[in-house]
């Protein structure tokens, strides 16, 4: 099933390139972080952002169009500035096996020269991976705008396109400054790259070679990645857990994946069953026809007794809405408690536990407070129930009438002395 590292061969050629001033940020974060094996290029309008990069290579584009001032955050100018020096860009990726395209989307440079820069790369046969990062709320509903037309653009002309949510970071810790939500960014983006490269870059006890990760990475469509660590005695199974319940993956269904890498990263201390126990948290999520691939790196920097584990689930076609991930919690937690009662007074109790878990939901109750709807849960009751008020009782007009005939039937001297 698996096989022990073969180290001889060619090493695969892996390059990241950041675009603007996100793109630029990022690959610093990177190159400080450390990843083994990878060449680093940062490509920006800004001259002024470029003299502080840290990148093995540094591309100013569009210096006929921008002046080296940047793009004023209008994509159709970074656009421009790309497609200017295209030819230099061209240059810079040939040789690679696999490209990383990370920006961040809604600005001018990020949203409008990604997509060239990939388009570039696609066209050089190169496995191309874009991981970019949508704006935080505060930032407005115009640069969202531009974010999402930027990232559509994006989408045709990669094999595979990670985007990490800042509003979801936002919602992991709420009360981070400003300087730390960015750099939260940015450890996301290297978590993205860094368990996807290494895999493929660093020594490990399993096997995954370049043809692997190809063959996850170029499904196509929307890919959402998570990553969770931990030191306790389950370390495995817990960091497994966290990677799958990640913020960052909540919004996609992990069984509608067609591919899944995932990526264990331990010390010299990393026991065999340790790896079985997170392949069997995944496999229990996943598809049963999704395409895993799983490998190991050891990492002697790694903290003492830590596991982190990477999953990146590719080919997601469909990402959940918000509002519907909301709708769809209570709507099957609800549905139970309403259609037992019902199925057990026609004296059929498995129809209810036997109703299909996609099956329309019931709306009814959405106008109810949660506080009862909790309530009705635990009593078996349901609100509508409690809620409705019982009708007035109705005397049968057939009853009515036997009364009726029956007093008719009394003599009338008798019913006065009754009276």
């Amino acid at each position: 099933m698996f096989e022990l590292l073969n180290e001889n061969g060619q090493q695969a050629e892996i390059k990241v390139i950041g675009v603007g001033g996100g793109g630029g940020n990022a690959v610093d974060y990177m190159i400080q972080n450390r990843i083994e094996g990878v060449d680093f290029i940062t490509a920006n309008t800004d001259a002024q952002a470029l003299d502080r990069s840290s990148a093995d290579h540094i591309l100013q584009i569009g210096s006929r169009t921008t002046k080296g001032l940047g793009a004023g955050a209008d994509p159709d100018i970074g656009k421009e500035a790309a497609e200017e020096d295209s030819e230099r860009i061209l240059q810079l990726m040939e040789g690679a096996d696999m490209v990383f395209v990370t920006a961040g989307m809604g600005g001018g440079t990020g949203t409008g020269a990604a997509p060239i820069v990939a388009g570039i790369a696609k066209q050089l046969n190169i496995l191309t991976v874009a991981v970019v990062t949508t704006p935080f709320p505060f930032e407005g509903a115009h640069r969202m705008s531009l974010a999402q037309k930027g990232m559509e653009d994006l989408r045709q002309q990669v094999d595979s396109l990670i985007v990490v949510p800042n509003a979801k970071l936002l919602e992991m810790n709420e009360d981070m400054t400003l300087v730390e939500a960015f750099a939260e960014g940015n450890k996301v983006l290297h978590g993205a790259v860094q368990g996807i490269a290494e895999l493929i870059t660093r020594a490990g006890l399993i096997n995954v070679d370049f043809a692997d990760v190809k063959a996850i990475m170029s499904s196509g469509g929307m890919s959402m990645m998570g990553t969770g660590t931990d030191n306790t005695e389950s370390r495995a199974e817990v960091a497994a857990h966290k990677a799958i319940c990640s913020p960052l993956l909540e919004d996609i269904e992990i069984k509608g994946a067609q591919g899944i890498l995932v990526n264990v990263t331990a010390g010299m201390d990393m026991k065999t069953r340790e790896f079985e126990a997170v392949g069997q948290v995944v496999r229990d999520f996943a598809a049963d026809d999704a395409n895993i691939v799983m490998g190991t790196v050891l990492d002697p920097n790694i903290e003492d007794g830590h596991m982190r584990v990477t999953i990146v689930a590719t080919g997601v076609e469909h990402a959940k809405s918000d509002s519907a991930r909301r709708r769809a919690a209570p709507v099957r937690r609800e549905r139970v408690a309403i259609a037992r009662p019902a199925a057990a007074a026609t004296g059929n109790a498995d129809s209810a536990s036997a109703a299909p878990v996609n099956a329309a939901p019931d709306y009814s109750e959405y106008d109810i407070p949660t506080i009862e709807r909790n309530a009705g849960a635990a009593t078996g009751v349901s609100p509508l129930e409690r809620k409705t008020p019982p009708a007035p009782k109705k005397v049968a007009k057939s009853n009515e009438r036997s009364a009726r005939s029956v007093i008719r039937r009394i003599p009338s001297l008798l019913r006065n002395q009754a009276n």
